[in-house]
């Protein structure tokens, strides 16, 4: 405890509070880690597919004009949002990708669409070159753990997605669209302070809003 934490008790209640949710959350993945991977393997190509159906009926509905979206590479068994990235860019929407631009740091995203070259980032994920632009989403696709029926995921404990919408919220309205199967939702999921909600979830059985 430093000096500036032990003189303030609001401080060290919070930082108290975080570490038991931290606590609860590191339990909770692994949990979400085995429901999810066991609904990859059910699901199969058609829950991806299933998903950029879904998305590109609710776009219009949500942002008028031509958003730009940021989306996400899939690595493991995440649901696969190229078939999304594919029918989105088709449709002229301006589609961009995550970059990790440090440990603590919100991320970045650069402009990409299917066909356009890509390296692999930080944790051997796949990301645009440094030489692609930066771009400002005005809608995030979020990939998960797990969700619960407010609207709050479980992440993967790095906290970049809640850093970058926080950022990104204080900037300009953005719309955080949870992407999983359906087979990941859970009755709860412990939550803190800084946890961002989303706004909307896809999966491949339907939209689902949630209220903020």
């Amino acid at each position: 405890m430093t000096p500036e934490t032990a003189a303030s008790p609001d401080a060290a209640l919070l930082a108290e509070e975080v570490e038991a949710v931290a606590a609860l959350k590191r339990e909770a993945r692994r949990e979400a880690r085995a429901r999810r991977a066991a609904c990859h393997e059910m699901a199969g190509e058609a829950a991806g597919k299933a998903v950029a159906s879904h998305l590109m009926t609710l776009l219009p509905q949500i942002y008028a004009g031509t958003a730009t979206i940021g989306g996400y590479w899939p690595k493991g068994d995440e649901l696969d949002l190229r078939p999304a990235l594919a029918d989105l860019s088709g449709a002229g929407y301006e589609t961009c990708l995550p970059v990790v631009s440090g440990v603590a740091w919100p991320l970045l995203f650069r402009l990409w669409r299917p066909g356009h070259p890509l390296v692999p980032g930080a944790f051997r994920i796949m990301e645009p070159m440094a030489e692609a632009p930066l771009a400002q989403p005005s809608i995030v696709l979020v990939p998960l753990l797990a969700f619960d029926a407010d609207g709050w995921r479980l992440g993967y404990g790095g906290g970049f997605y809640d850093r970058t919408l926080t950022v990104l919220r204080e900037e300009a309205p953005v719309i955080a669209v949870g992407v999983a199967y359906a087979g990941q939702a859970v009755p709860s999921v412990p939550r803190d302070v800084y946890d961002q909600k989303l706004d909307w979830l896809v999966t491949e059985q339907g939209v689902t809003q949630f209220l903020r």
